[in-house]
């Protein structure tokens, strides 16, 4: 269990550099980090399996299949709808809807596994709920009194971005502790090829192919952070939460994913130089109380286990 939780955590801790990239990388767009660094995932992972170590021996076709589909609408998917969301509906609405997720799929994944009575997930839940809001609480304020003007398109793109986060949670979960589950490190690699393909679908959507804009950018920045989005907060980090939900019952795993939003802030007020808020403080005590609280009844639980086999 405890490599469970450091594994969800160094993914959290990795996918939360995404909260500074963009800003890293300016004046080169969004569109043009995503396209950059999903190519560099897809393509790390084809040179991977030139070693038979990654490649994926003995997958049927639908795990090969269910792979590529997580890569390509798990990552690219969620990134094409959640601007769309963005671009309707403005930036306050969407990442209050999308950041429910956590509770959400550990709501899901509680129905069909049945790790926790639901009294004991109630309060670590409401916590993180709560944590999520506070942390929010001027986006919460802005996104009440813009409800009135919010675009039922807008509405629409950001619930697609909860459900493709939500699904993408539901299938990883359920392959890798199925029957038969694939190796972690060549559903890793699936799931980069399928990002890589969806990037090369993008390619007509990015400034790249704009040999003077890309000139007068100077590309190094772009190119470093590609890379590091691309190998540590794409490969690594989905190589990572493999490991963990592999070990961790949905339910818990998912609650974890609120750490990614932790790390976010703590790296943007390193960007920014300055102190968190209060509200931010708290808010981030919320989140780190209620996960808290689901380990500690996971670990009397594991305990439990171990003494009644003894």
């Amino acid at each position: 269990m405890l490599l469970g939780v450091l594994a969800g955590l160094a993914t959290c801790a990795l996918w939360g550099l995404t909260f500074i990239a963009p800003r890293a990388v300016e004046p080169f767009t969004v569109w043009d980090l995503t396209i950059a660094r999903y190519l560099v995932f897809g393509a790390a992972s084809g040179l991977l399996m030139i070693s038979p170590r990654f490649r994926p021996h003995g997958l049927g076709l639908g795990q090969v299949a269910a792979g590529l589909c997580l890569g390509g609408a798990g990552y690219i998917g969620y990134f094409l709808s959640a601007s769309f969301a963005v671009k309707s509906a403005g930036a306050t609405l969407p990442p209050l809807i999308i950041g429910t997720m956590p509770v959400i799929l550990a709501l899901i994944g509680n129905a069909r596994e049945r790790s926790f009575a639901w009294t004991h997930l109630a309060l670590p839940l409401a916590l993180i709920a709560a944590g999520i809001v506070v942390v929010n609480a001027d986006a919460a304020s802005l996104a009440a009194s813009e409800a009135s003007t919010t675009s039922g398109a807008g509405l629409a793109w950001a619930l697609l971005s909860l459900a493709i986060w939500v699904v993408y949670g539901l299938v990883n979960s359920s392959i890798l502790r199925g029957p038969a589950p694939p190796d972690i490190l060549a559903w890793t690699g699936l799931q980069g090829l399928g990002a890589g393909f969806g990037a090369l679908a993008l390619m007509p959507m990015s400034s790249l192919l704009a040999p003077q804009l890309v000139a007068a950018a100077n590309p190094a920045a772009l190119i470093v952070w590609a890379l590091v989005m691309g190998l540590a907060g794409s490969w690594l980090a989905t190589w990572f939460w493999a490991v963990a939900s592999t070990r961790l019952p949905l339910s818990f795993a998912a609650q974890l994913i609120v750490a990614e939003t932790i790390f976010g802030l703590l790296y943007g007020f390193l960007w920014e130089n300055r102190f968190p808020t209060m509200l931010e403080i708290a808010g981030i005590a919320l989140q780190i109380a209620g996960v808290s609280l689901t380990l500690a009844r996971l670990g009397h639980a594991s305990e439990a286990e171990a003494q009644s086999m003894t």
